[in-house]
């Protein structure tokens, strides 16, 4: 394996790092870990491998608990002698600062093979494949481990898992912090930074100079080995463009709480105004989050500016800091001069530099440039703080500093303008919310300019009525604010439907007499509140200030969505008999009814459903109420909701339960609650239908109170109908055994696995399978049913003898039918984890393609084990909303493959 990587990042002139080096047992395979204390602290964990030392950076170290999966990011091969290097690398070289041998070892795979060179071979084929198991046998590891590539941390991310065996322990290991061969701990060494330890003892080595390497302050970007970038080398890569014009800045998504992950990182939410400073060649825009410039109203930031000598795109938010450094928006909105308070632009993102477009790059490489190029000779620019570590613990310490809330970024995420994004988050520790001021009203007997102001927010194109607020502002501030309303005057409400503005509350049941003024919608100020009424109103509210920088049209309700359903946690796919893997917050849900009243009404997202006739027998044979129908969905609904969600959806409905007569009903309109989304779509024959659309648990739980035993989403999205996330291939058995249909699976995939297609594969619930390929919205319908067509003529060709692809039944003459035909507008299919209406209450289930082998039973997943299976296998199907594949490029190598 070439170290060209290596030696590319390390001037051996300046560190006494190893070249080269073998191996010289001819029996075992060596292990490494070693602690280094670099930008961050982290752990370097190293296997013999082909000739070099496979390595991972493991930011928090080796965990001997099972439950506890660390991140570990692939790094570039080292040479075999690196694996007795412990010293000090000299500050400012690739991986400055400190190194000692935290543990080493011999290790070997889990399963029994006789022989070095047949050991390797077996581990490499499992690196390839991206799950490695191990047993160390090392001074302070031992017994089983794996590693395993994890999705959605980057090309290079992994997980280092303890399995459970003798050695398994919840105590810390890392406790254990001197170095297995010279005794001492990274600060011990430390003090002598010109000693490495070297042919078995500590010398003094002549090129290495003495560093104080330290942990960085909390103004940099915190980042592990992996990303202890080449700054020159990122930018050589980056394509060139010229700067970005007009661009909007990529926002977060709101979720409800925080969390802990390692392939997250953690900012300050600022209590200010996002800004995009432009600054070109001497020309400097400093520019809203909606394009409206604020070169003159911030002027000493833009002045600074127009300083600076750089060329570069930078995000950040414009402040002013009390004296305990909190933002207070209050003092900004109103700020007109330094008389009023210093301001800071803090600067978080690097959207462009000198010539480069940054902005595909990931996070913490673009943070990586951003912290070597900004000028920092004017504290009125800062470099924003990033801290990697718990986002629970940091959401407290936020909460108790009095801010307004925490930013979560995923290290590897790119950056997107003009798009609300999953791959950032915010976590507020306070309810507020950005409204529309509609009008204003003035209650009998008052001498002040108005009494409170009437607030809105646009819901489907409408402004809709959220409540008023009479607190919060300054007599002073009133008369400036009434002058701003003055030339917005009208005399229509701008409401859908005309308030009541002096409704009594069981708060005021006897409010004062107040006239209502009506404004046209074009000002947004931001309210805090406690809580929000069944009737979408703000409880509580307080006015904070005015957004100039914000649009009214753009202003919506804001809602928190679940944070499990962005950040479920990490599995590993391939290890699937470690230890079980936790579920999302909300499947910890018991029931949604009681087992007692024949008719309940719940509320569901802020929607009353009604449920009846609850001990109805639905499934005869398994007595399965229809009780049991509605707990389920209500368990399951964070892993189903994803594969419903802005799908159209055709009701198969079984009122009388799965023996009673059945029937699709696709036009919900004028049926559907008024509160449900719906989408109106013309099929290829003219035909009109007015299509429920899935949105959260309110929608799926209607469904199955309409008898919808299954949830038959589209495979496309409202969003982009003609094209769908997935192609889909149906094994339809017919005088077929279940053990031939998985047969037919296995041939599927290996035709699948030949032309490099990842596939996922899922029970019906009924007598087959599905294989899903995704595709994100890529390709047309049709593009994918002609893919499907490819791929089960393949299949077709392989085992002739019980499959067909003819299309009427008579034709088939008892054959399993290969169905690629299901990949049409309008066509659906039983989703993941839906209920079928068949004797044995089963649940179309995804599965490990290892799972996928003879023996296996429908009835092994139904409504009685599969949230048993979901708390520990967690959602297996979570690739078939990914990256698509190229489908290009996977016909022309089927045609290379099959000719």
């Amino acid at each position: 394996m070439s170290l060209k990587k290596y030696e590319e990042k390390r001037d051996f002139s300046k560190t006494a790092e190893p070249k080269a080096g073998e191996s010289k047992d001819k029996n075992k395979l060596q292990f490494v870990i070693q602690k280094h204390d670099a930008t961050r602290l982290h752990y370097d964990f190293r296997l013999e491998m082909d000739g070099v030392l496979k390595s991972w950076a493991v930011p928090k170290g080796p965990s001997t608990d099972p439950q506890n999966k660390r991140l570990a990011m692939m790094v570039e091969d080292h040479p075999f002698d690196y694996k007795d290097f412990e010293g000090t690398i000299p500050k400012g070289e690739y991986g400055g600062g400190t190194v000692i041998v935290w543990d080493e070892g011999t290790y070997e795979p889990i399963e029994e093979i006789k022989g070095k060179k047949a050991q390797e071979k077996h581990l490499l084929k499992q690196l390839a494949d991206g799950s490695v198991k191990i047993k160390l046998n090392g001074e302070k590891l031992k017994g089983e481990f794996a590693l395993v590539k994890t999705k959605g941390m980057g090309e290079n991310g992994w997980l280092l898992i303890k399995h459970k065996d003798d050695f398994a322990s919840t105590k810390d290991i890392t406790k254990q912090d001197k170095s297995v061969l010279s005794g001492k701990t990274i600060g011990a060494m430390e003090k002598n930074a010109e000693m490495v330890w070297k042919d078995g003892k500590e010398q003094k080595v002549s090129n290495t100079k003495k560093t104080n390497a330290k942990e960085p302050g909390p103004d940099e970007a915190i980042i592990g080995e992996q990303e202890e970038v080449d700054v020159k080398s990122i930018l050589k890569k980056a394509p060139k463009s010229e700067i970005p014009e007009a661009i909007k800045p990529m926002l977060a998504t709101l979720v409800d709480e925080p969390f802990d992950d390692d392939a997250w990182q953690y900012e300050v939410k600022w209590d200010g105004y996002r800004a995009l400073a432009f600054v070109n060649k001497g020309n400097v825009e400093l520019s809203s989050r909606n394009n409206k410039s604020f070169n003159d109203k911030f002027y000493p930031i833009y002045d600074l500016l127009s300083e600076w000598k750089i060329n570069a795109v930078l995000d950040g938010e414009i402040l002013v800091l009390n004296d305990k450094g909190i933002s207070q928006f209050g003092t900004l909105q109103n700020w007109r001069s330094e008389a009023d308070g210093e301001l800071v632009f803090y600067v978080f993102d690097l959207l462009w530099y000198d010539g480069k477009n940054l902005m595909d790059l990931p996070l913490y490489q673009r943070q990586a440039v951003l912290n070597e190029i900004l000028p920092g000779d004017d504290d009125r620019v800062r470099l924003g703080k990033v801290f990697k570590a718990s986002g629970i613990d940091f959401f407290a310490a936020a909460e108790k500093m009095g801010l307004e809330g925490i930013i979560a970024k995923k290290i590897n995420s790119t950056y997107t303008p003009d798009r609300r994004s999953k791959d950032w988050l915010k976590i507020k520790v306070s309810k507020r919310q950005e409204v529309v001021i509609a009008g204003f009203t003035k209650n009998e007997d008052t001498s002040k300019a108005f009494s409170s102001l009437l607030l809105g927010v646009y819901e489907k194109g409408k402004l809709q009525y959220v409540g008023k607020v009479g607190t919060g502002f300054s007599d002073k501030l009133q008369k400036t604010m009434i002058k701003q309303f003055e030339p917005l005057i009208t005399g229509e409400s701008p409401f859908e439907e005309l308030p009541d503005v002096n409704k009594p509350s069981r708060f005021r049941p006897n409010p004062p007499k107040a006239k209502a003024t009506w404004l046209k919608p074009e000002l947004v100020c931001e309210v805090a509140f406690t809580e929000i009424t069944e009737d979408g109103v703000f409880r509580h509210p307080s006015f904070q200030g005015m957004r100039e920088d914000k649009k009214a049209k753009e202003v919506i309700r804001e809602e928190e969505i679940a944070t499990a359903e962005v950040v479920p946690q990490q599995e590993a796919e391939s290890e699937k008999h470690s230890e079980a893997i936790k579920a999302p917050k909300h499947s910890e849900r018991k029931t949604l009814l009681n087992p007692k009243d024949q008719t309940q009404v719940r509320k569901i997202k802020g929607h009353e459903l009604k449920f009846t006739n609850l001990s109805k027998i639905y499934w005869p044979e398994d007595e399965v109420t229809k009780r049991e129908m509605f707990n389920f969905y209500y368990q399951i609904a964070d892993y189903i909701l994803p594969y419903l969600k802005d799908r159209p959806q055709s009701l198969n409905r079984f009122p009388g339960g799965i023996h009673g007569k059945s029937f699709y009903q696709k036009d919900v309109k004028g049926k559907a609650p008024e509160w449900a989304k719906t989408f109106p779509y013309e099929n290829g024959d003219g035909e009109k239908k007015e299509y429920l659309v899935g949105t959260d648990e309110a929608s799926l739980l209607w469904m199955a109170s309409l008898g919808c035993i299954e949830m038959n989403p589209w495979f496309s999205r409202i969003q982009s109908p003609d094209h769908p996330d997935y192609c889909v291939i149906d094994l339809d058995p017919d005088k077929n055994t279940f053990d031939q249909v998985i047969e037919a699976a296995l041939e599927t995939k290996k035709i699948l696995d030949a032309i490099d297609v990842p596939a996922y594969c899922k029970t019906s619930g009924s007598t087959g399978m599905h294989i899903y390929i995704p595709l994100n919205a890529k390709y047309t319908y049709e593009q994918s049913q002609m893919f499907a067509k490819l791929v089960v003529n393949l299949v077709h060709n392989q085992i002739p003898e019980y499959t067909s692809l003819e299309r009427m039944i008579s034709a088939r003459k008892g054959k399993m039918y290969l169905d690629f035909l299901q990949n049409r507008p309008g066509a659906t299919i039983a989703g993941p984890y839906s209920l079928r209406p068949k004797i044995g209450a089963t649940v179309s289930m995804p599965l490990h393609w290892d799972e996928v082998k003879k023996g296996l039973k429908m009835k092994d997943f139904n409504i009685f084990n599969a949230m048993d299976r979901l708390k520990v296998e967690g959602d297996l199907f979570k690739g078939v909303l990914g990256k698509g594949i190229d489908l290009m490029k996977a016909v022309n190598k089927a045609k290379t493959v099959f000719g």
